[in-house]
C-alpha cells in the first residue's frame, strides 16, 4: 500500500465548499467502499481541502464504511485538528508551548481576535520552539512572528490573499543545527545499508543491535534489541514496522529536522527494521503539525521505489518485498505513546491499549508489529554502517551513541545539538549560550525540572533521560507559570479514558487557577499532591504517570514558589480531605 496524496497550501476557505468533488478524488484514492482502516486519513484529506468535516462528508462515510455517524463524530471529536463547524477562510493556530508565551505568544494571538476572516486559536506545540514564537495557518507552519512579519500577515488575509501566494519566506523552516555529531554527519549510499545487512544475514544484524547496546530514542530506554526479538520470534505472515514521527512533547523539535534533511537515513533504517523482524509493509505515522513535510517525505519514497530500493525486490531481492506508506495524525499528543498511535493508525480514536499484549506481539491489525520513533530508526541505519563497537564507543555506560537535543528558551542559540550520550546539563547549556539560569526543564513537561545544583548530572538513561527537548529558564521567569502551562497542557491533552488522568488533571488545574488568582491555601497543594499521586500510580497510561511530575518537581526543589502564592485560610485550619470523607463515612454508618 501506498499514499499519493497531496496537500498544497489552502486557504481562504469558501464559505460553502461542495463535498461532491472532493467525494470523486477520495473515491479514486481509497476506492469506491474503502477500508474502516482509511477512516482518519480521509478524514483528514476532507478537513485539509474544506476547512472542515461537513455533515455531507460523514453521511457518506457512514454509508460506505459501514459504520455509525456517532462513531465517525466520535474520531472527529477526539483529534484537535478535525472540526464539524464550517470555517473562517483562515484559520491562524498559535502554538502555546511556554517558551513562546514567554516571547509574547498572547498578545500575537489577541491582535487577531477580532479581525474578520480569520480565527485564531491556541494549539500545543507545533514542533518550532526554537523559531518561535510560531503559528500554523490552514495548516502551514509560520515561524518567527516578529510584529513586521504579523502585521504583514494580516495584510494578507484582509485582502483574502491565497495562502499559496503567500511570500515562501513566511513559511521557512530552519535545520536550525547548532552542533552536528556522528549522526547527522553520517554519509552513505541509499540503499548500499540494507544490501550489507542482506549479505550478513538477519542473525548477524541482531548480533550486532544487541552488541550495540542501542536504546530506543524517545526517553523511556527500552532495549531495541529485546523489542526486535520480540517481533521475530513470531511466526506469523504478516508483520509490520511503524515508525512514530508523532513528536509532540513540548519544545521538542528533533524529529522535524531528521524528517526533513535525512529522510534517507530513516527510510533505511526502517527498510533495515522490515528485512531483520520479516515485515512486508512499513508505516510513517506523521503528527499533523508536520503535515507540510508530507509531500517531502513521499517524494523520498517515490525516489527508492523508482530506484528498487522499495517495493516487490527491494535491492533486487526477490525474498524481501517491503514498502512504506504515510500516515497523518491530526492533533492528539497521546497519540506518541505507541499503542495509542496504532489506534489511530487504525482509523480509530488515539486511546491507548491495555498492556499486555505489546505491540511486538499483537500490534497493527493485531500483527507483530515493530514501533520505534524517528531518531532511532536513524540510529540503526547509523549502526549498519559502523558497527556495534564504534556505535557504543559513542555514548556512556549503558547509554550507548549520541543524543538529538532540542535546545529553546532562555539562550542565546536554540537550535539542535547532537551530543555524546553521557554529556552533562551544564555542557548543553554552556554549548547553548546560556547564563546563570534558573532552571532546565528535561524532556518536556513529562520529564524533570532541574535546578542549579543538578547541573552536573549526565543526559543518560541512568541519570536524566530525555526525549529530546531542552528547555532553558531564565532568571526573570516565573516557575509557577511554567507548572501552570504544563498542567494546562496535560488537561488539555488527556484522552479522557480513565478517571485518574481525566479528573486528576481537572483538579490540579482548578486548583492551580485558585492559587494564580490569589485565593489558594494549603488545601489547594495537599489537593493537588493527592491527585498527582492517584494519576501515578492508577492511571491507564503514561500521560497520566507524569502528570503530577512538574508540580512535584518543583515542590521538591523551590516549595516557596507555591508558598509565597499561598493566602492563610480563614480560620487558620487546613482541610485534611483524608480525614473529612472518614468522618461522614462515619457518620452515615451511624
Amino acid at each position: 500500500m501506498t499514499t499519493t496524496d497531496t496537500f498544497p497550501r489552502c486557504g481562504p476557505y469558501p464559505a460553502a465548499a461542495p463535498f461532491a468533488p472532493i467525494r470523486e478524488e477520495l473515491t479514486t484514492r481509497f476506492g469506491a467502499m474503502p477500508d474502516r482502516l482509511d477512516l482518519l486519513q480521509i478524514l483528514v484529506s476532507i478537513q485539509h481541502r474544506l476547512g472542515y468535516v461537513p455533515a455531507e462528508a460523514i453521511s457518506w462515510l457512514a454509508t460506505n464504511l459501514g459504520l455509525s455517524r456517532a462513531e465517525i463524530h466520535g474520531v472527529v471529536a477526539f483529534y484537535s485538528f478535525l472540526e464539524e463547524t464550517p470555517p473562517a477562510p483562515y484559520t491562524l493556530r498559535f502554538s502555546t508551548n511556554i517558551t513562546e508565551l514567554w516571547q509574547g505568544q498572547e498578545a500575537n494571538m489577541a491582535r487577531f481576535k477580532d479581525l474578520p476572516n480569520v480565527r485564531a486559536l491556541p494549539t500545543s506545540c507545533i514542533g518550532l520552539g526554537d523559531q518561535g514564537p510560531a503559528a500554523l495557518v490552514n495548516g502551514y507552519p509560520l515561524p518567527r512572528l516578529t510584529a513586521t512579519r504579523l502585521d504583514a500577515i494580516a495584510r494578507a488575509i484582509a485582502s483574502r490573499r491565497p495562502v499559496a501566494e503567500w511570500p515562501a519566506e513566511w513559511f521557512k523552516v530552519d535545520p536550525n543545527v547548532r552542533l552536528a555529531g556522528p549522526l547527522l554527519e553520517f554519509a552513505f549510499t541509499p540503499g548500499a545499508l540494507v544490501e550489507r545487512v542482506l549479505a550478513a544475514g538477519d542473525a548477524a544484524f541482531m548480533e550486532m543491535l544487541r552488541a550495540s547496546g542501542l536504546r530506543g530514542r524517545g526517553g523511556a530506554g527500552f532495549a531495541t534489541h529485546a523489542k526486535w526479538d520480540a517481533c521475530r520470534a513470531e511466526v506469523v505472515p504478516e508483520k509490520y514496522v511503524v515508525c512514530n514521527a508523532d513528536e509532540g512533547e513540548p519544545g521538542t523539535f528533533k524529529d522535524r529536522l531528521l524528517l526533513s534533511d535525512h529522510a534517507e537515513l530513516l527510510i533505511e533504517g526502517m527498510t533495515i527494521a522490515a528485512r531483520v523482524v520479516g515485515a512486508k509493509q512499513g508505516y510513517i505515522y506523521l503528527r499533523g503539525e508536520y503535515l507540510w513535510l508530507y509531500d517531502r517525505l513521499n517524494a523520498a519514497l517515490e525516489a527508492r521505489r523508482r530506484a528498487g530500493l522499495l517495493g516487490a525486490k527491494v535491492c533486487g531481492a526477490a525474498d524481501f518485498p517491503f514498502d512504506i506508506a504515510i500516515h497523518l495524525g491530526a492533533g492528539a499528543y497521546v497519540c506518541g505513546e505507541e499503542s495509542a498511535l496504532l489506534e489511530s493508525l487504525e482509523g480509530r480514536r488515539g486511546v491507548p491499549r491495555i498492556r499486555p499484549p505489546f505491540p511486538a506481539t499483537h500490534g497493527y491489525r493485531g500483527r507483530p508489529t515493530v514501533v520505534n520513533n524517528v531518531e532511532t530508526y536513524c540510529a540503526i541505519a547509523q549502526l549498519a554502517g559502523i558497527g556495534a563497537a564504534e556505535f557504543a564507543a559513542l555514548g556512556s555506560q549503558g547509554s550507548a551513541g549520541t543524543k538529538l537535543h532540542s535546545v529553546s528558551g532562555d539562550c542565546a542559540h536554540p537550535g539542535i545539538f547532537e551530543c555524546a550520550m553521557g554529556t552533562q546539563v551544564s555542557t548543553l547549556l554552556d554549548l547553548c549560550g546560556t547564563r546563570d539560569p534558573l532552571a532546565v526543564q528535561v524532556g518536556g513537561p513529562s520529564g524533570r525540572l532541574l535546578f542549579p545544583e543538578e547541573f552536573h548530572l549526565p543526559l543518560d538513561f541512568s541519570h536524566v533521560s530525555s526525549g529530546g527537548s531542552f528547555m532553558v529558564i531564565g532568571r526573570e521567569r516565573d516557575l509557577f507559570e511554567l507548572v501552570y502551562n504544563f498542567v494546562a497542557f496535560f488537561h488539555h491533552e488527556s484522552c479522557g479514558f480513565c478517571t485518574p488522568c481525566r479528573s486528576g488533571s481537572n483538579i490540579m488545574l482548578n486548583a492551580l487557577q485558585r492559587i494564580r488568582r490569589g485565593q489558594g491555601t494549603e488545601h489547594e497543594l495537599q489537593i493537588i499532591t493527592e491527585a498527582a499521586a492517584v494519576a501515578s500510580k492508577a492511571s491507564h497510561c503514561g500521560l497520566g504517570h507524569t502528570l503530577g511530575n512538574p508540580f512535584q518537581d518543583l515542590e521538591r526543589g523551590r516549595p516557596a514558589v507555591f508558598q509565597d502564592r499561598l493566602r492563610d485560610s480563614p480560620d487558620g485550619t487546613v482541610l485534611d480531605l483524608k480525614r473529612a470523607v472518614a468522618e461522614a463515612r462515619a457518620l452515615r454508618e451511624r
